[in-house]
């Protein structure tokens, strides 16, 4: 039975406090009809007794106390998920995004609470899968494995929606019949983003395995929580119904967090480090533990939440308490944008936990391990040449650091840089590492095995040498 009331007692903001309500439940929908005949809409953020503090998703222009009339709808905000959602773009709140998609509703198989059911910690299987991004900064330094959540952490100006929508049209599982499809949730963007994003994915035909939500810098902030929400409900659905592998891209968590800490001072919250609200850290691991593999199912959700960092702060409140539960970070660089290098992946700072899980024989190459110990040690070693070369020019470095110079070099121009539209396979990536190792001398590969060494890099007969 669907009660309502005319107990209004307070106003402020994007708030209604309610009094002498009844059954009440935290996050249950509710409905404010206006003296207009206007119906807006809300969720509980609060239960105290019989008060009950609403969020008001529309905002409160044109709400009167006395007049106002509000229903609580005893449910809390639901997905309709079905396989019609591949190839759409939706809002915060699921539903069509216009002027972006003008098709018809979507007609659900089912209604699903976007707060999902929690994983059981045993219930999870381990990552051990190969996803190929196109990437040779991500697949052969930093690799992605099904299951992993593995953040990029960018700054303001730097192209992580560029690298964000290329990820997303070229992101594959390597395997026959394996179903792979794209699940794309934008928070706070300009209209020009979302029109950029979609635009994209429909030149490319990337639309026809994604499922998109956008949620514009205008919507409301309780809008903006519930986005990445929807996005996991039916990253799930298609998971773990439709065994499916799907790869769900987050951006931009700042916005998100940014929503929070909104909200969180409209109810007059005591505030955290940096006035974000204490609860940050939980709110956070619910949307990222989201991610991963269960035992039993054929489908795994991974993750790439992007977020840019106030100042380029890594110590910042966002990207630090995001380390603490996802699984490795992906680091732009701005020294690198600078330079003209795109993606500008810093692959020293970078990480990927799960990594060597991902890699080897059967999964990507059985000489990819040895290939990117010996890579990052030569890298490593340009490097600190190219500091000794500022400080004491080229001319005084030996011959060996004038090779690990060159070596520095080509690998940002040609290994870490890539195009746009530039997709790498795995192989053409692992074949690009040992192209430019052989800008050294073969005495310097100690990181490679003899075995994987020999067959990458043989050694020349007497007769090849004579001719």
């Amino acid at each position: 039975m669907i009660r309502e009331y005319t107990t209004t007692v307070e106003i402020a903001g994007p708030l209604m406090l309610i009094d002498r309500v009844k059954g009440v439940t935290y996050e249950e929908l509710a409905e404010i009809e206006l003296p207009s005949g206007e119906i807006r809409h809300g969720k509980v953020l609060e239960v105290n007794g019989d008060m009950a503090l609403i969020q008001l998703f529309e905002g409160s222009r044109g709400t009167d106390i006395v007049a106002s009339r509000v229903r609580f709808l005893g449910k809390g905000v639901e997905l309709g998920v079905s396989e019609e959602l591949l190839g759409r773009v939706l809002d915060g709140q699921g539903r069509p995004r216009r002027p972006f998609d003008n098709g018809p509703p979507i007609i659900p198989k089912k209604m699903v609470n976007i707060n999902g059911a929690p994983m059981n910690p045993y219930a999870r299987d381990y990552p051990s899968e190969f996803i190929q991004t196109g990437f040779s900064s991500i697949d052969g330094i930093n690799t992605l494995v099904r299951g992993q959540k593995l953040p990029v952490f960018s700054g303001s100006g730097l192209p992580h929606s560029v690298v964000a929508a290329q990820i997303a049209r070229q992101a594959r599982v390597l395997g026959e019949g394996e179903s792979f499809a794209v699940v794309f949730a934008a928070m706070g963007i300009t209209f020009e983003e979302a029109d950029y994003f979609v635009s994209d994915f429909r030149r490319t035909g990337a639309m026809d395995r994604a499922v998109v939500f956008m949620n514009l810098a205008d919507d409301p902030a309780i809008e903006r929580i519930a986005t990445p929400r929807m996005a996991l409900t039916a990253a799930e659905y298609l998971a773990y119904e439709k065994d499916m592998h799907i790869l769900v891209i987050l951006t931009d968590m700042t916005n998100y967090c940014d929503a929070l800490r909104e909200i969180s001072a409209a109810r007059k919250e005591v505030p955290g480090r940096r006035g974000y609200p204490g609860y940050l850290y939980t709110d956070l691991s619910t949307v990222y533990e989201r991610a991963g593999r269960v035992k039993g199912r054929n489908g795994s959700i991974t993750q790439i939440p992007i977020l840019t960092m106030p100042e380029d702060d890594k110590t910042h409140p966002i990207p630090d308490l995001t380390g603490y539960i996802t699984e490795g970070q992906l680091i732009l660089s701005r020294e690198l944008h600078k330079r003209g290098i795109y993606p500008p992946m810093d692959v020293m700072e970078s990480l990927s936990r799960l990594k060597d899980k991902g890699i080897g024989e059967g999964k990507t190459r059985a000489d990819h391990s040895d290939l990117f110990n010996q890579l990052m040690a030569a890298y490593s070693a340009g490097k600190n040449a190219r500091e000794l070369a500022v400080i004491l020019g080229v001319a005084a470095l030996s011959e060996m650091d004038r090779l690990y110079l060159e070596f520095a070099e080509e690998y940002e121009k040609r290994y870490i840089s890539q195009g746009q539209n530039e997709d790498r396979s795995i192989s053409e990536t692992l074949d690009l590492g040992w192209e430019l190792l052989k800008i050294l001398p073969r005495s310097e590969m100690k990181r490679i095995r003899a075995e994987n060494l020999d067959r990458y890099w043989p050694i020349p007969s007497a007769e090849e040498r004579k001719d």
